[in-house]
């Protein structure tokens, strides 16, 4: 199976979009949030700050990417949002955006990502397909999200 990584256009919204419902993990408020990091890349790409990138199985986008340059930093880089289609998961399609990133982001002279995820039992498969990938938690603050949710700060150093 070849994935191919390119960049978002407006008629991969929808795909996107169903996605993004069909995570388990993601509450409809997140869902939401996303939708909006979408709507301002595709209205204003450059001003926006963000990079959105689809993976594509067959023709199909099976999963995305939404990361960008951290503000008021040299070198860090945020990913703000990485979901694949549940259907695909653990069939490379994470692992291959992951890649396409961080290759661009070194070639961008980056020299640090983060990544924000939960702590909640639920995202522990979240937190072992990161920690596969050498991200290591760099910080994390009880109770951020609600009561017992954790919020995780993972980082990766290139």
């Amino acid at each position: 199976m070849k994935t191919r990584v390119r960049p978002m256009i407006a008629r991969d919204k929808p795909a996107i979009m169903d996605i993004l419902r069909s995570v388990r993990e993601f509450t409809p408020e997140e869902v939401t949030v996303a939708e909006e990091l979408l709507d301002a890349y595709l209205e204003a790409p450059v001003a926006s700050g963000y990079l959105v990138f689809v993976a594509e199985v067959n023709a199909v986008v099976t999963g995305y990417i939404c990361y960008g340059p951290t503000p008021l930093t040299k070198g860090t880089w945020d990913v703000y949002w990485i979901a694949v289609d549940p259907g695909g998961q653990g069939q490379g399609v994470g692992r291959a955006l992951m890649a396409f990133t961080e290759r661009r982001i070194k070639r961008s002279r980056g020299r640090l990502i983060l990544v924000e995820t939960a702590g909640r039992p639920d995202y522990a498969k979240t937190r072992r397909f990161y920690q596969s990938l050498d991200y290591r938690e760099a910080g994390r603050i009880a109770d951020f999200y609600s009561p017992g949710d954790d919020k995780l700060i993972l980082e990766k150093r290139l």
